[in-house]
């Protein structure tokens, strides 16, 4: 038996199980031959469950993003894409997002005389830890992040999943096709492409389980005879602090004048994708790539002339969790120097 993807129901965590915002995705129902059930359940940063107790147990699959379980009287524990959590019956518990993570876990729940779950209180901010309240990632810049990752690394399952968090968490269709269209200059067009097609499946399986998502605005057109090299010259100096000159671009001038007005004319002279979640998508994507030390520096060091904290920095960090590398000791020299830089090899600095 095939239950087809437009069959399957979709619905938010209700306000009395859950805090924050929740989806839960239900794969298939218990029955008298399988007596448990099968659902993904996709929690936005800070969300969790209330405190309950399974009467036969339910195991966890965490498929993406990093997330919070504790059992009553013990501590806090991060749970990480790939780990297997079982809560045993009876056991009081609670499971959700990292403050600053999208998580998303398969749920097994077993069944037994008919009952699958007992809920009990809601889950206290104390009791959740999070001390973080600002300048964390948001969730749309959380989701964002895993796109970029995602579509970077080439992991379209995992790409799948984070386009439908961001879809979920607000972020309009036409974002997210520049953030995938943008990842061609940092991903090649193959990554770019396959991302492209995936965002279509996962639109399609969407509208068939009739869910309307937002289209948002088209960019703005550019004035007539807009001269493309002076606009991606003064974006570029708007977002590194500087005029960029160096020996690289001495040694190779087509790649400067092709970053100047391809790359920081025509694609950021794109106004429906602000640049401070331009920079989101970049970073966790050259955070993800190897060999990309230089180019993440200086990214980072962007990102900060954009407005992005610290904190959402590393909140962006902890969203890609293990995957990310080097990268958290990367953005502490960035800090530590005060480091303004375009994005391109070290060779190539800002003119004095």
């Amino acid at each position: 038996m095939i239950t087809r993807v437009q069959d399957q129901t979709s619905a938010a965590g209700p306000s009395d199980t859950f805090t924050g915002t929740v989806r839960v995705d239900t794969l298939f129902p218990a029955d008298a031959t399988a007596p448990y059930s099968g659902a993904y359940v996709t929690f936005q940063p800070g969300a969790r469950s209330a405190w309950h107790t399974h009467p036969a147990g339910q195991r966890l699959v965490v498929t993406a993003g990093v997330g919070r379980t504790q059992q009553w009287d013990g501590p806090v524990q991060e749970i990480r894409a790939g780990d297997v959590v079982w809560c045993p019956p009876g056991v009081k518990h609670w499971h959700g997002a990292a403050p600053d993570s999208v998580m998303t876990h398969l749920a097994l729940t077993g069944v037994l005389d008919e009952q699958a779950v007992t809920w009990l209180e809601h889950v206290s901010d104390d009791q959740y830890g999070d001390h973080r309240q600002t300048g964390a990632l948001s969730e749309q810049h959380a989701a964002l992040a895993l796109i970029g990752a995602s579509t970077a690394g080439g992991d379209l399952p995992r790409l799948t999943t984070a386009l439908t968090q961001a879809l979920d968490a607000g972020v309009t269709v036409n974002e997210v096709k520049e953030a995938l269209v943008q990842m061609y200059a940092y991903a090649g067009f193959p990554r770019s492409l396959n991302g492209l097609g995936t965002f279509m499946t996962v639109l399609k399986q969407r509208e068939d389980r009739g869910i309307k998502d937002e289209t948002g605005p088209e960019p703005s057109p550019l004035p007539d005879r807009t001269d493309i090299l002076a606009l991606g010259t003064r974006t570029q100096t708007e977002l590194t602090g500087a005029p960029v000159t160096g020996a690289l671009f001495d040694f190779a001038p087509a790649i400067d004048e092709f970053l100047k007005t391809h790359l920081f004319g025509d694609i950021f002279g794109r106004d429906n994708l602000d640049r401070r979640s331009r920079e989101v998508v970049t970073i966790a994507a050259l955070a993800t790539l190897t060999g990309t030390e230089s180019q993440l520096r200086s990214h980072f060091a962007i990102g900060l002339n954009t407005g992005l904290s610290e904190a959402q920095l590393r909140g962006l960090l902890q969203v890609l969790g293990q995957e990310a590398g080097n990268a958290a000791r990367i953005l502490d020299e960035v800090l530590q120097d005060g480091q303004k830089e375009m994005p391109c090899p070290p060779y190539a600095q800002p003119s004095s």
